[in-house]
């Protein structure tokens, strides 16, 4: 379904694309991906908590859509959002909302990449089921801070029509030389868990939101690959394709448990949402081979 605004405005401009996350790492590549598409876009300059700033933004700009790839997720990780909880609030309540609210009162749609870190396997999706979480379902995982932050905003975003919630999950790119990159983290780590999760290829799921914006889509989508892999399959591809001397050692949660704050979401996502809208899209280990080891690959033909 797409946002009819009193004003019409959202589905009748040439697109022009506002963009808050500038610093970002989805925020940088959404720029550079409106460059290589020729869509005109401008980085947000105001603060998402200061709603004058988000008004004298789109004034300025007078954008089609409106994207916030804006957010705390904390440095080195989500571990530092438990002992800076304000912060944490500031940006990804109060600023998400005021931004939502803003969007809604000029008629434009808001494309917000979210967290699918609100969920954690249960009785009802026991891990190795393949039955993931639907975009209706409520979040189970309040494990840590920034999670819970994610949880509390999505249900109130619910509410506002405009809004197009996009949960990512472990994001990965085909640039191995990122810290944020998922792969690049657990190629680095001592140790790693091994437990089959949701992820999104940024290569492939990015493009794929700018058409979202296009169509107007409003509501939750879970952004994600069709499917699961774990961190051992991702670590064998790297060894494959990458580096044919890597190793790894693996630890269990309880063992990670010790040297982390706050424990950490592993789930399934379901994705027959945003395939019968992008039939296309593929599923997770095709798409990593596809977008991250084969552009990146340095052994022989695997």
């Amino acid at each position: 379904m797409g946002f009819d605004s009193s004003n019409g405005t959202a589905s009748t401009k040439p697109l022009k694309f506002l963009i808050y996350g500038r610093t970002g790492w989805i925020g940088g590549l959404l720029g550079k991906l409106c460059q290589s598409q020729g869509i005109d876009f401008t980085y947000g300059s105001g603060r998402l908590e200061s709603r004058p700033y988000l008004e004298a933004d789109i004034a300025a700009v007078n954008p089609s859509h409106v994207f916030n790839a804006a957010g705390v997720t904390g440095r080195p990780n989500v571990d530092w959002c438990e002992s800076h909880k304000v912060e944490t609030i500031r940006t990804n309540v109060v600023g998400t909302l005021t931004l939502a609210d803003v969007c809604r009162e000029k008629g434009l749609v808001l494309i917000n990449y979210a967290t699918g870190c609100i969920f954690e396997y249960d009785s009802s999706h026991p891990l190795g089921s393949g039955i993931g979480f639907k975009e209706e379902d409520t979040p189970n995982f309040i494990g840590s801070y920034y999670s819970k932050t994610k949880a509390m905003v999505e249900d109130l975003l619910k509410n506002y029509e405009n809004v197009c919630t996009l949960r990512v999950r472990m994001p990965i790119s085909c640039d191995l030389a990122n810290p944020r990159n998922f792969i690049t983290k657990i190629t680095r780590y001592d140790k790693v868990v091994n437990i089959p999760n949701s992820m999104t290829i940024l290569d492939e799921l990015l493009p794929i939101s700018i058409e979202m914006a296009k169509r107007n889509l409003t509501g939750i989508y879970n952004f994600t690959n069709p499917g699961v892999v774990s961190h051992n399959e991702i670590l064998e591809m790297y060894r494959d394709y990458i580096d044919p001397k890597f190793t790894w050692k693996n630890f269990t949660l309880e063992e990670q448990a010790k040297v982390i704050v706050a424990p950490r979401s592993n789930n399934e996502l379901d994705t027959v949402k945003l395939k019968q809208e992008f039939p296309e899209l593929l599923p997770i280990k095709e798409s990593l081979i596809k977008y991250v080891f084969k552009p990146n690959q340095k052994t022989a033909a695997v």
